[in-house]
């Protein structure tokens, strides 16, 4: 039994939310997400909440019922407050930089890595170590930071590369004389 899928998705007041039939259509102050969910979940909205049930107790039915309500969910917080996902550059000469729509990153190559910043993205450099990523969609927001994080990822002798800012690098003690 889900014990995330039990809870109702409450809507907050400034975010419009409709479902017809699969699909789940979410808009706010952010934009305007929608969603079509497995056909073995059914979706209500009753009193200002979104409720997800399964239809069946099949094994794909349980499994959906509280990913299709955190994808939900997801979307309602995206909507009105919107995600962000924090980037840390580790390195002597490594720096960061947005140019027009374009993320410039410095890492130690021969040439500048030039990242075009997608539709519904928003990135900042407040310092030149470190990017803060925002959108209203989370799965975007992640794919990017993933993206930027690919470029250089951090090594575990001298912890140089770029990391998440929660992110702990276990490193490794290097060559003894």
């Amino acid at each position: 039994m889900s014990r995330i899928g039990k809870h109702a998705v409450k809507v907050p007041a400034g975010v419009d939310a409709s479902v017809s039939g699969q699909a789940v259509s979410v808009k706010g102050k952010l934009g305007q997400l929608k969603l079509v969910v497995n056909d073995e979940i059914k979706v209500s909205l009753e009193d200002g909440s979104i409720k997800v049930e399964p239809k069946s107790q099949s094994r794909l039915a349980q499994t959906m019922w509280a990913t299709s309500r955190t994808l939900i969910n997801n979307m309602v917080v995206g909507v009105s407050a919107g995600f962000t996902s924090n980037l840390e550059i580790n390195g002597v000469g490594y720096r960061a930089a947005v140019q027009g729509k374009e993320l410039v990153l410095t890492l130690g190559f021969s040439h500048e890595v030039r990242y075009p910043i997608p539709e519904g993205i928003a990135i900042k450099c407040e310092k030149p170590t470190s990017i803060s990523i925002t959108g209203f969609d989370k799965q975007r927001v992640g794919q990017v930071a993933a993206e930027i994080r690919g470029y250089k990822k951090p090594e575990p002798f001298k912890g140089k590369g770029i990391k998440y800012e929660t992110e702990t690098i276990l490193r490794k003690e290097g060559k003894k004389k």
